[in-house]
């Protein structure tokens, strides 16, 4: 599965945003690093990264990506490798055999929904609940219809309805800026494009997806309340999902969900809509540190953990 954060368009679009990128490969690895700012102080960052087949590439790369963070000033470096063919119980042992630790939290999902296509559809639909077939074959009589577009200007659709789930969920959605520039970055190289439901031409739901060469993303979505007895944002997702299958991907990745069994989760509600896509549940090894400076990676570890004791103090 290729990764859409370890692509050549994720870091032009993270030069767009003035940062600093690092772009590394050799037999049977690759890198795509990112310098970030942290308390500690500068970061080398490879969000689901380093791309590697087995434990030998992901040295490899390592020795690579080592001397580079140390270059850079980099007090550490954070990690994501999400490639490697092992479980995410045996990868974890691997990456703490390394010297790595894990990071106080995730920055990509650890858990995921793939849904794998083929050079049919039936399979992929046959996997989702029977509402959802349903509604995709149905909709239409409702006069609910789709569409595909990358015009950067109406991502202002996406953003109207982010704002007011937003505001009747009490959840802080990506900024204006940012998927702005997401779309004007983006749109424009073809590896981004944002669905629209629509009832008699009035966007009613929308959704964005990123592509990378053989997987696309679900990343962000919502609709207008006012229309929800019409369940469109789940046909939505079936014709993102058909138009990724007709464009010849092979996966869809749903883009995190909940742990099963954890109903009081953050993610418990949109992960029972996931999942009703089927697919398969994808575990990565979550988000590691290796330290480049060990003493001030420690200071770090010391000062965070101070914090958190007075924030609960606080509470």
């Amino acid at each position: 599965m290729d990764f859409f954060v370890q692509s050549p368009a994720w870091a032009e679009f993270q030069r767009g945003l003035g940062k600093t990128v690092h772009e590394q490969r050799g037999d049977g690895w690759r890198f795509l690093a990112v310098e970030e700012s942290n308390p500690a102080g500068k970061v080398l960052y490879l969000p689901y990264g380093p791309v590697a087949a087995d434990l030998a590439a992901l040295d490899s790369a390592l020795a690579e990506i080592r001397p580079l963070a140390k270059s850079r000033g980099a007090v550490f470096i954070r990690l994501e490798p999400a490639s490697l063919a092992l479980s995410a119980e045996a990868a974890r042992r691997a990456l703490a055999e390394r010297g790595m630790v894990p990071a106080p939290a995730n920055q990509q999902p650890e858990l995921t929904r793939i849904l794998d296509l083929g050079p049919d559809l039936a399979p992929t639909l046959a996997q989702m609940k029977p509402t959802n077939r349903n509604l995709y074959r149905n909709i239409g009589k409702k006069g609910v219809a789709f569409r595909a577009t990358q015009d950067p200007a109406e991502i202002s659709v996406l953003l109207g309805f982010l704002h007011r789930t937003a505001e009747r969920n009490g959840f802080k959605p990506q900024s204006d800026d940012y998927l702005h520039r997401v779309a004007t970055t983006l749109m424009p190289m073809g590896a981004v494009t944002l669905y629209l439901a629509e009832l008699e031409g009035r966007p009613i739901a929308a959704a964005l997806v990123y592509d990378s060469a053989d997987t696309r993303v679900y990343a962000h979505a919502a609709m207008d309340d006012e229309y929800r007895k019409l369940s469109a944002g789940i046909p939505l997702v079936v014709t993102l999902i058909a138009e990724a299958q007709a464009k010849g991907l092979a996966h869809v990745d749903l883009s995190g969900v909940a742990p099963e069994g954890q109903p009081e989760h953050k993610w418990a509600g949109f992960t029972s809509f996931k999942n009703s896509f089927g697919g398969r549940l994808v575990e990565f090894p979550g988000t590691w540190d290796l330290p480049v400076n060990p003493l001030r990676y420690a200071a770090y570890q010391l000062a965070r953990k101070a914090r958190g004791k007075v924030r609960s103090l606080r509470g």
